[in-house]
């Protein structure tokens, strides 16, 4: 089963996403742990996000790019978080600017959904700004609404957080 988690900055759905986790009962659960930690902030958020699994029984795997080359152990429940993240590692590399990603990526989770029970992947609404970007940045837009696209198709279920309630747009406990 795949489970999309969406919303904006600071919507709980992390904390979602968790939950969502451990409903899937007492299977192995691998956090895989894409945000690469470059300033104080990010050192923060992952300190925070870890103490949020605190006690929950999650394995972390770090894991920035190349999902398509990841190995699991066999029906684990996987939380990724956050497709954001891996989109980004994935476009902007030291070797420089790769603006075609999304298949890369989708495949990815192909390989992870393989492997494992239940996926859950955490993902940001980052589109409702109204700004317009260019370059690079736009690309990455472009890109990560592709994948969001594709992992909403191949989804089981797809849920917004909006201030901590979840909006089911696919599967799951619609109202």
């Amino acid at each position: 089963m795949l489970v999309v988690v969406t919303g904006g900055s600071g919507s709980g759905k992390s904390a979602f996403a968790e939950d969502r986790v451990l409903s899937f009962g007492e299977s192995r659960r691998i956090y895989i742990a894409t945000m690469q930690a470059f300033d104080e902030e990010s050192h923060c958020r992952i300190r925070r996000h870890r103490r949020m699994r605190s006690g929950k029984g999650f394995e972390t795997i770090e894991r920035y790019t190349e999902l398509d080359e990841l190995i699991l152990p066999k029906n684990c429940v996987v939380l990724l978080e956050c497709m954001s993240n891996l989109v980004a590692n994935e476009m902007f590399r030291e070797d420089g600017f790769h603006p075609e990603v999304s298949e890369k990526i989708t495949e990815g989770v192909r390989n992870l959904l393989s492997q494992a029970e239940h996926v859950v992947i955490v993902t940001n609404e980052i589109f409702s700004d109204g700004i317009l970007y260019e370059g690079e940045s736009e690309k990455y837009k472009e890109q990560l609404g592709q994948i969001n696209c594709n992992l909403a198709e191949m989804a089981d279920a797809v849920v917004e957080v909006v201030y901590g309630i979840p909006v089911w747009h696919k599967g799951g406990e619609k109202a």
